[in-house]
């Protein structure tokens, strides 16, 4: 393929000219204070690998904790504060993160526009996020305060009341982590508002939200998602430090208030958050799985239509994690009931996926591996959580081990793949270069049989009737073998990212020449050079079909003659 970009509309070039070569110490600054979305989209991955590599080594030293009965590697309150710290990382440094860089980079690169809607406001989001991040780690330094005590927080990442509160959680971690998730929160809520306003304004002329690309449709009502769920939790975390600094009592039981609500206002988040954080993922497999299919996607308006279902049904989820609280037997019917319909449009979803492939010309580069170990990965994890919908069953499992086994499929065997399928796909577009085939698929199989080691025999570990957030336990209850599995597949995980890594810097130096459109793609990030230039395109695009790419790269069968 020729290096020059590829036109949309006559012979158009879309490459503006190359910024001039800087010093070092002017590169840093441009970076520092950037507001181009292409920058803020890479900060955005960086930071989320940067907290992956923190969350996976507390995780490895948990494990490292529980391989053998009666350990004693670290202390109880140690391997408290690890759990906290870990699962607080992964879903507010990692999982959102991740949502604003892809949102951020590619966005309006597939929508022909030349940034996002608002810029400023871009950078002040992610500077937010950081922020956030660093206030939660500063605990480390910060937590003691005037009482001497704690250092981290150990309150795990939902904070159930009355472990919060001061006659409980002495000190000042607690308060870091609230006020890090207000920060953060806050930083989310802004990258919110600019990717719904980037996609309803800045949209190129003939690009009808009919014809946007998946991707952009997904993240789009993410961001919705994220506007609507962010709200209580940040309320939570208001009415968490009135009580512990004025007096409020809104979780204190034992003065009029209730920890239930606590609990009711976390889970309207935390639910539907599964879904903030999954649908990057749905993002990445519906451009993946179509392109290296080599097939459109199959079913485009029934796509779009669940994940606006999806998205709606999640909000009336979220008591399926207090079934055990005692609630009416009408309300747990409801979420059993609710919990089970988001099955229907998720049905929909991989059913089209699957369709997709089906009679395609598939080709497994490394991509493409991660996305159809998602499906079947995410597929599994749907029928543990219909499992888990279910009241009786719940009883049985609630605090289980089966309960990690079941969401860790859904976030690692959803969200961490398909991650790895993105960046994989996108890192020729992003550098210039080529990510190495031979490492990819090494890295694919030794993550894949470390995944499965882990989260397949905690299912089994919760079965067997092993209990979370445990410090230990006796060797007479049967459960070593299954540790040592769970633990020695961490370690493989660990082994498969650390190569990754090494792929992952190693092709920015060594990498082949990917020119502009490696994978034959079909959206418009692929017409403009490889790595794009700072305004994208020099000329706005005109699209007349779903894959522009494809009307103009096949002329006698253009996409807009079947378009309705």
């Amino acid at each position: 393929m020729a290096d020059s970009t590829l036109p949309i509309q006559g012979s158009l070039d879309l490459t503006p000219p190359r910024e001039h070569e800087s010093s070092l110490l002017a590169t840093l600054h441009s970076w520092v204070i950037t507001v181009d979305h292409k920058k803020l989209g890479l900060m955005y991955m960086m930071m989320a690998i940067f907290f992956l590599l923190v969350g996976g080594l507390e995780a490895i030293l948990i494990r490292i904790q529980l391989i053998v009965p009666d350990n004693h590697f670290v202390s109880p309150q140690t391997f408290n504060r690890l759990f906290t710290m870990h699962g607080t990382t992964m879903v507010f440094l990692v999982g959102m993160p991740l949502v604003f860089a892809w949102g951020n980079y590619i966005i309006p690169l597939q929508i022909g526009a030349r940034d996002m809607a608002f810029p400023r406001l871009n950078s002040f989001s992610f500077w937010l996020t950081l922020l956030g991040g660093i206030l939660l780690y500063y605990s480390f330094i910060g937590g003691p305060g005037l009482y001497g005590v704690s250092s981290a927080p150990d309150i795990t990442w939902w904070a159930y009341a009355p472990l919060t509160l001061k006659a409980f959680s002495p000190g000042h971690a607690p308060d870091y982590w609230a006020v890090s998730l207000l920060v953060t929160g806050f930083g989310t809520l802004g990258g919110g508002v600019n990717i719904i306003a980037t996609v309803i304004s800045m949209r190129c002329k003939g690009m009808t939200l009919m014809r946007m690309p998946l991707f952009s449709w997904l993240l789009f009502v993410d961001a919705g998602l994220v506007l609507i769920t962010i709200t209580p939790l940040t309320a939570a975390q208001v009415m968490l430090l009135i009580d512990r600094y004025l007096g409020g009592h809104f979780f204190d039981t034992q003065a009029g208030g209730s920890a239930t609500i606590w609990m009711h206002f976390f889970w309207i988040f935390g639910h539907p958050e599964v879904y903030v954080l999954v649908f990057p993922a749905f993002a990445i497999a519906s451009e993946v799985i179509p392109v290296f299919s080599r097939k459109a996607i199959f079913g485009y308006p029934a796509m779009v239509a669940a994940s606006v279902g999806i998205a709606f049904v999640s909000l009336g989820v979220w008591a399926h994690h207090m079934f055990t609280v005692g609630m009416t037997s009408a309300g747990n019917a409801f979420f059993v009931l609710s919990t089970m319909l988001v099955g229907i449009p998720t049905g929909i979803k991989i059913f089209n996926w699957l369709a997709t492939m089906w009679g395609g010309r598939i080709r497994f580069a490394t991509p493409m591996l991660f996305c159809t170990a998602f499906l079947f990965q995410f597929l599994t994890a749907g029928l543990t959580g219909i499992i888990l919908s279910t009241g009786a069953w719940n009883w049985q499992l609630h605090s289980s081990y089966f309960v990690i086994a079941h969401f860790h499929y859904v976030l690692v065997g959803a969200i961490v793949f398909n991650v790895f399928a993105g960046i994989y796909y996108w890192y020729p577009k992003v550098t210039g270069r080529m990510m190495s085939e031979r490492l990819g698929k090494l890295h694919f199989w030794l993550f894949l049989i470390g995944f499965h080691l882990t989260f397949d025999t905690m299912h089994f570990a919760g079965l067997a009737g092993m209990p979370r957030w445990i410090y230990t336990y006796p060797a007479d209850r049967g459960w070593q073998h299954l540790n040592l599995i769970v633990s020695i597949g961490g370690l493989v995980q660990a082994i498969a990212i650390l190569l990754f890594a090494w792929n992952l810097i190693s092709s920015l130096f060594i990498g082949k020449l990917a020119g502009n459109d490696p994978w034959d793609s079909w959206t418009l990030e692929w017409a403009t050079s490889s790595p794009p230039p700072v305004y994208n395109f020099a000329a706005e695009p005109v699209v007349h079909s779903r894959r522009p790419l494809w009307d103009l790269k096949h002329p006698e069968d253009p996409d807009w003659k079947y378009d309705y």
